[in-house]
């Protein structure tokens, strides 16, 4: 692991955001053009080019695929100059290729980094996912609770009724008994049809987002990243890798996972100091999306240090070349 005194955070923070920007950038000349790859290409060589850019000996832990599987921002891919600090490098170069292709809300390309050895090297699998916001005690929800456990436990500590609660859910038949289950309390549900980085950050900000909690499965990559966020933001986190056949479980031997059942906290998933960094691609509940004018184009990017819980949104305008 690198010497924390050398990952400096506040230093590195600005280089991640203009990463995440250019990714962005170079995904938004694909909005509503129905393509999907052509959109995740264009925001994962913009992304890279950036990266490489940056005075960091950087290795990618969550990225694109296996190396055999992604040309480029692979898991294991070393990126920026080699001659900073040695950094853990999570990414989703475009976190919702279908919603940019359909020109759908919320949309983001997300990155965060974090010192070297201080990330979970998640396999490509599913995992399940729990989340709340900030202000609550470790343990108002569990895993081992049953949906409808989870929305009355939630309700109690925030003082409300059940009805009073919103879930969110990644629209998926797998949540079908699940979704049935969250409406016999009476409480809400969002359903997102992608996005679900995007989904639990929701939760860290209720009273913007109107939405208490996060759950269902969804791919255990996006559960690092989305605890990234909230160690940045303030909130709860609990994942538990999901797994349909020995590859899988195969694939998280060979990234050092031993214990299959292991329910993983926020700080389990990311267990040093990180920075986040997100852009809006289409304008969604947390981020504006690329607004285009006559020579000038305009984004919007959060950027978050959980070393010191700063939150900011950076508007990036520049002329159009």
């Amino acid at each position: 692991m690198a010497d924390k005194q050398e990952f400096e955070d506040r230093l590195l923070s600005l280089g991640l955001a203009r990463v995440s920007e250019a990714a962005a950038l170079a995904s938004a000349q694909l909005i509503g053009r129905g393509d999907e790859k052509a959109a995740d290409q264009a925001a994962v060589n913009a992304m890279r080019d950036q990266l490489n850019l940056l005075d960091i000996a950087g290795v990618v832990v969550i990225g694109e695929g296996e190396r055999d599987e992604a040309p480029m921002l692979y898991i294991g891919e070393k990126v920026g100059t080699g001659n900073g600090p040695a950094v853990d490098i999570a990414l989703d170069p475009l976190e919702g290729t279908t919603l940019t292709a359909k020109d759908m809300p919320n949309a983001l390309t997300v990155i965060a980094m974090a010192p070297r050895g201080t990330m979970l090297h998640a396999p490509d699998v599913y995992m399940e996912k729990l989340a709340i916001g900030p202000g609550y005690k470790p343990g108002t929800v569990t895993m081992s609770m049953s949906p409808a456990e989870r929305v009355s436990a939630l309700a109690a500590a925030k003082g409300c009724s059940t009805e009073d609660i919103t879930v969110c859910v990644l629209e998926r038949p797998r949540h079908e008994e699940m979704i049935k289950e969250i409406r016999s309390t009476g409480a809400s549900i969002r359903l997102i049809t992608d996005g679900d980085v995007a989904g639990v950050m929701h939760c860290a900000e209720p009273e913007v987002t109107g939405i208490d909690m996060y759950m269902g499965s969804g791919g255990a990559p996006e559960g690092v990243l989305a605890a990234a966020a909230l160690k940045c933001m303030g909130g709860h986190f609990y994942g538990k890798l999901l797994f349909r056949n020995d590859d899988e479980r195969s694939r998280a031997r060979k990234a050092g996972i031993t214990n299959f059942d292991r329910v993983y906290t926020r700080d389990d998933l990311v267990r040093g100091d990180v920075i986040f960094a997100a852009t809006g691609v289409t304008s969604g509940s947390l981020l504006a999306g690329i607004k285009r004018e006559p020579g000038w184009v305009t984004t919007e990017t959060i950027l978050m240090r959980s070393k010191t819980g700063s939150v900011r949104r950076v508007t990036y305008r520049s002329p159009v070349k």
